[in-house]
């Protein structure tokens, strides 16, 4: 990755994908948008319309893991996303373990007092901000190891 670049965070969904972006420093998750999955194209168009003008160096997928840590049919669909945009995103990708993301966000949220409604508009963005951010602090950890 580019010194300088931020990260992007994807939840994918059978039928959205929630979207969220780091700072330059790496630091902190942003949530940004969620957007309607339809057919490949569709998708890949609109992560790039995401993608442009954010100085872009890398993705990190929330890979659903089951309680045991094995992998289901749900990281096998994220998987295969993962494979079918990667011809049309030329960024390098990671994966990153989301158990229990969304159940998180959604008890932040209602602690927050937004009306389902509202939740449901915005539940999967902040998702890929809380797998993004999971990321995010494991780097720094990192960082600070060496």
């Amino acid at each position: 990755m580019r010194p300088g670049s931020r990260l992007l965070g994807l939840d994918v969904g059978a039928k959205t994908v929630g979207i969220a972006v780091s700072d330059s420093r790496l630091g902190l998750a942003t949530p940004v948008e969620t957007i309607i999955r339809k057919k490949l194209k569709d998708d890949v168009a609109a992560l790039n319309r995401v993608i442009a003008g954010r100085d872009i160096g890398g993705l990190i997928v929330g890979l659903p893991m089951n309680m045991d840590g094995g992998e289901g049919p749900r990281c096998q669909s994220v998987r295969q996303f993962a494979a079918n945009i990667a011809p049309f995103i030329d960024l390098p990708s990671a994966f990153w373990d989301e158990r229990l993301s969304t159940v998180a966000v959604e008890r932040t949220l209602i602690d927050q007092d937004v009306s389902r409604q509202r939740r449901d508009a915005v539940i999967d963005a902040h998702a890929a901000a809380f797998i993004l951010q999971g990321a995010l602090d494991r780097l720094q950890a990192i960082t600070k190891e060496d």
